[in-house]
């Protein structure tokens, strides 16, 4: 089957090939035909390496297809259905499942650096990242890493819940729990950043800023539910118009960087919460003084995978969707196919593309 092979980070290039097999399936995986995987900048940090992955690695974790086959304990799935990938599969045994934060469990997250699902090339190993590796035709995957979604909801949109949207709206939802009539600043109007903005309108929240460097993107926004959108030097004139100095009561980063954190922090009202929802890198530090800390009073949050429960959230967002309340066409910027993945690499790194999709037969 054809998938993409990162054989060593910084590579120009992906290895398209056509020679990649799977491992068996356990009595506790799930087989799937891949039909439609996002093209994230998470991806992006593994062909980067500020996402470490074990090498060689296929890239590929927000997707959505149709179960082929399932192991002897499977009951949840079966041949046929429609399922997301969840890239954070919970356990539900250890210390951060037992305390019903499931987006945290790292058992198969950790696995996925030991276990290499893919072979190439006769019988080299070749790993799924984070597990999953969904620029590849089919994966195979832990029972929990498919939830079933409903038909009706395409395998494109399907696949944007998978990471982006649950992301974005989940921390709006989830760990902020924005409240109906408040302020609401989102930096970065990528992927993540809109689903935030969807989420803070689907909350009730009655100004939402959009903040980003590229005003080609500020109409989208305020398409999916920003009420303004400024670049990062308006910033400081919005703080002033829409919320008379004080600043938001939400500040969301949807950048991993910190000095989109920074920007968050500055929108941000003494006493409000800033939250962190973009993926940095290790050695990206944030500047910020002891003395702010304290006497700003602010709230640090960070959202990993949106504060999830996928068993829950998945089919929550895809009925938000049918139901016309989340705009996840729109967030769509264009279809491909897998031949064209480092075509797609290239438009993302050139930062114009919001979220390209890869359609599977």
């Amino acid at each position: 089957m054809r998938g993409a092979l990162l054989h060593a980070v910084g590579d120009d290039k992906l290895d398209i090939r056509d020679d990649f097999t799977l491992t068996p399936v356990g009595p506790a995986d799930v087989r799937i035909k891949v039909r439609a995987t996002g093209v994230c900048h998470s991806d992006l940090s593994v062909l980067s390496g500020v996402l470490p992955m074990p090498l060689p690695v296929i890239p590929g974790h927000e997707g959505a297809g149709e179960v082929v086959e399932v192991g002897d304990h499977v009951t949840t799935v079966q041949p046929g259905d429609h399922v997301i990938v969840n890239w954070t599969p919970a356990c539900g045994t250890c210390s951060n499942c037992l305390v019903n934060q499931p987006f945290l469990c790292m058992t198969y997250v950790m696995d996925s650096f030991v276990n290499a699902r893919f072979r190439y090339g006769g019988d080299t190993p070749a790993f799924g990242m984070a597990g999953c590796g969904t620029w590849c035709e089919e994966i195979v995957v832990p029972w929990q890493g498919a939830v079933k979604v409903d038909p009706d909801v395409p395998f494109e949109v399907a696949a944007l819940i998978g990471c982006g949207v649950t992301t974005g709206v989940g921390a709006a939802l989830n760990t902020a729990r924005v409240r109906a009539g408040s302020t609401v600043a989102v930096v970065g109007c990528g992927g993540i950043g809109l689903s935030i903005i969807q989420g803070a309108r689907i909350s009730g929240a009655t100004t939402i800023l959009a903040i980003d460097p590229l005003e080609s993107k500020h109409e989208l926004a305020e398409k999916v539910g920003a009420t303004h959108a400024v670049t990062p030097d308006q910033l400081m004139d919005a703080i002033g118009t829409l919320t008379g100095g004080r600043g938001f009561d939400y500040g969301f980063e949807a950048v991993g960087k910190s000095a989109a954190i920074m920007t968050a922090w500055q929108a941000t009202r003494r006493g409000g919460d800033m939250i962190v929802v973009g993926a940095g890198a290790m050695d990206d530090t944030v500047p910020l003084s002891a003395f702010s800390l304290l006497f700003e009073g602010k709230n640090i949050l960070s959202s990993m995978y949106g504060g999830s429960d996928v068993r829950r959230d998945f089919p929550f967002l895809a009925g938000l969707y049918k139901a016309g309340k989340l705009d996840l066409e729109s967030m769509i910027s264009s279809r491909i196919r897998l031949a064209d993945l480092n075509d797609a690499v290239a438009a993302l790194r050139g930062g114009e593309v919001l979220r390209q999709v890869v359609v599977l037969d």
